[in-house]
């Protein structure tokens, strides 16, 4: 159990997005929910405390809310995802990258705290070494996302180094949660299955059978994450992005535990441009230096994770 803090303003953007509304009522239990400040370009569907409309593209506006609330911590999740960002590539980059330079800035010019940016397996790309790729190989993304969350990486090292900003970063792998559905990312179809295995009893899948992708519960997700902000800074030992694994799988090995509980189910594959997309990131994960330093640990593997979707969108 994490310990509350009081009087700790965060500010969140992106609160609406997949993670950002999960992580928001985890954060909202952390700090209160009169401390934590959520962001996004629209109106959240459910209730997430104090809401702001925010653009992260309009500096001034952050620097405003930054300095209404007396913000201490940044939670930096607005960004447009690996499959939609290849249809407006220059949006992509300003929304991904020039934003959060420009909230690098303002982090040092107003005396910001602690910053949490999510990274992405789709930094990686088709030179990486897919099997329990490690944690220090070549990055060369094949997607403007993947390019501007590796660019993205490579400025959190430089304003810890140039200016001791305290940045923390996690290379997410693909999330799969009951709680919201996904916004445009290539591993999509590992939360569309389940909703269209319990709605329909069926699901065509836009990447082939035997495409293996590393994942993680939303649960264990959130959990890392705000284990992370919370370790020591004397445990954090890099800032540009650590690697993180939940589990990996392939559709038909996600759909086969699915039959397990619907046996009825019948899935279907129809392989597009995602799945050129797919084949460019790692299969399995090394974490091993999440695990020494911060003592991360996923808890859901494969059966777990299939059986808790199922229970909660039953």
């Amino acid at each position: 159990m994490i310990a509350r803090e009081d009087n700790h303003r965060v500010l969140v953007t992106g609160a609406n997005g997949q993670v950002g509304s999960v992580l928001s009522a985890a954060l909202r239990d952390k700090h209160g929910i009169d401390n934590v400040i959520h962001t996004d370009i629209s109106t959240p569907e459910v209730e997430l405390g104090h809401f702001e409309f925010l653009n992260v593209i309009d500096t001034d506006s952050i620097r405003e809310l930054i300095e209404t609330y007396d913000i201490k911590e940044i939670y930096h999740l607005a960004a447009i995802l690996s499959a939609n960002g290849e249809r407006n590539p220059r949006v992509t980059w300003n929304v991904n990258f020039t934003s959060y330079l420009n909230l690098l800035e303002l982090s040092i010019e107003l005396g910001i705290q602690k910053i949490f940016f999510p990274s992405t397996i789709a930094v990686f790309g088709p030179t990486t070494p897919r099997e329990n790729t490690s944690q220090d190989v070549p990055l060369l993304p094949s997607t403007v996302y993947g390019m501007s969350k590796a660019s993205g990486e490579y400025w959190n090292q430089y304003y810890y180094d140039q200016h001791g900003l305290d940045i923390r970063s996690i290379r997410y792998p693909g999330i799969i949660g009951h709680q919201s559905m996904p916004g445009g990312g290539t591993t999509d179809y590992a939360v569309e299955i389940f909703h269209e295995a319990i709605n329909e009893g069926s699901y065509e899948c836009y990447l082939g059978p035997d495409i293996r992708l590393p994942m993680i519960f939303m649960d264990d997700a959130i959990r890392a994450t705000m284990e992370l902000m919370s370790a020591p800074r004397d445990a954090v030992k890099l800032h540009y992005g650590y690697n993180l694994s939940g589990l990996d799988f392939t559709p038909a090995e996600l759909a086969s535990e699915i039959q397990k509980h619907l046996p009825d189910f019948k899935i279907t594959y129809a392989p597009d441009g995602r799945e050129d997309i797919a084949k460019t990131w790692p299969m399995s994960i090394d974490d091993s230096l999440a695990r020494s330093q911060w003592k991360w640990k996923a808890k859901y593997d494969l059966e777990a994770m299939v059986s808790t979707m199922i229970h909660h969108l039953s």
